[in-house]
């Protein structure tokens, strides 16, 4: 199974093919008038991905640099989307990141996968990879914490920042294609990573066929349900 995927997995071909959907202007408009950002403004896109979303917050603020090596240089903001529950071995170590590179009184602004995301299709993954006799929670890449899990003393309140919002949004998403397409593209490089290409395409049309009854509507059109967890906080001085 050829693709152009990087040594993460992460192909943006496949992801503009199959996910555009994830930086359309209908989903991310939200997130971003929370960040509400201003010309003149130093904001840094944490997790970018093929730089959509980036670009516009560009025309905003009216200027575009490249990180800088100095450990002085500070931002008003640090921006996500759809990064962090990628970072399930250390959300910790990520705010940390946020703080070195954010002023005193800079916000935090973002969106990630919450608790219920994918809901159907990630327990058929689990269900799937352990009747195969896969480890299925080691094989999970995702942390998609509950609004306590983010807020209280595990994580943005812990490391400094004050929370004005952290909400779970509950969002549907029709896919472009098909949940086929969906997994290769956030699946195959993830969860799938390093397995045989047989087996892996095995496993993912065992889900495809599995998630119809949910995911499939009666004149084939594909969706499945994404919650959100947004939320903006402001490093304390």
């Amino acid at each position: 199974m050829a693709t152009d995927s990087d040594a993460t997995g992460w192909s943006p071909n496949l992801y503009n093919k199959h996910a555009a959907f994830v930086y359309s202007n209908k989903f991310t408009a939200p997130v971003v008038g929370l960040l509400a950002p201003q010309p003149g403004e130093k904001i840094i896109d944490f997790g970018c991905g093929s730089g959509e979303l980036t670009v516009e917050i560009e025309k905003i603020v009216k200027q575009a640099e490249e990180l800088p090596g100095a450990p002085d240089v500070k931002y008003d903001a640090v921006f996500t989307n759809a990064t962090l529950h990628w970072c399930k071995r250390d959300p910790r170590g990520v705010l940390k990141s946020v703080k070195r590179v954010l002023k005193p009184g800079g916000r935090f602004v973002g969106e990630m996968g919450g608790f219920m995301n994918c809901i159907g299709i990630r327990g058929t993954l689990h269900r799937v990879l352990k009747s195969r006799g896969y480890d299925s929670v080691k094989l999970d890449p995702w942390f998609f914490p509950s609004e306590e899990d983010y807020r209280a003393v595990r994580l943005l309140e812990s490391e400094s920042f004050e929370p004005s919002e952290v909400t779970l949004v509950p969002r549907f998403t029709p896919l472009p294609t098909d949940v086929k397409g969906w997994l290769m593209t956030f699946v195959r490089g993830s969860f799938l990573q390093g397995m045989p290409d047989e087996e892996a395409e095995s496993i993912m049309d065992e889900v495809h066929e599995i998630c119809k009854v949910d995911c499939r509507d009666s004149q084939g059109n594909w969706a499945m349900m994404y919650m959100r967890l947004r939320f903006s906080a402001v490093l304390k001085i």
